[in-house]
């Protein structure tokens, strides 16, 4: 099937991905920081630059949403 597409539809909003982060693949200054947990959620822009790092998914999303920006899961 030969269809073609000019590509995503822009949005108003900036897309942002979360994803779950094993605190052990960290930098050992933010193992530190993390203290208590096994996993982190970062939010990352298309570019693969990491601009917010919490506790839990939903957090992330409501952060990003605070900020404009349209969340999207990464697995």
């Amino acid at each position: 099937m030969d269809v073609k597409y000019e590509g995503l539809p822009q949005s108003e909003r900036a897309i942002v991905y979360v994803r779950p982060v094993l605190v052990a693949d960290l930098p050992s200054d933010l193992q530190a920081q993390a203290e208590g947990f096994e996993t982190l959620y970062a939010v990352h822009r298309p570019n693969g630059e990491r601009v917010a790092l919490v506790a839990d998914r939903k957090l992330a999303f409501a952060l990003a949403r605070q900020h404009d920006m349209a969340p999207v899961s990464v697995h």
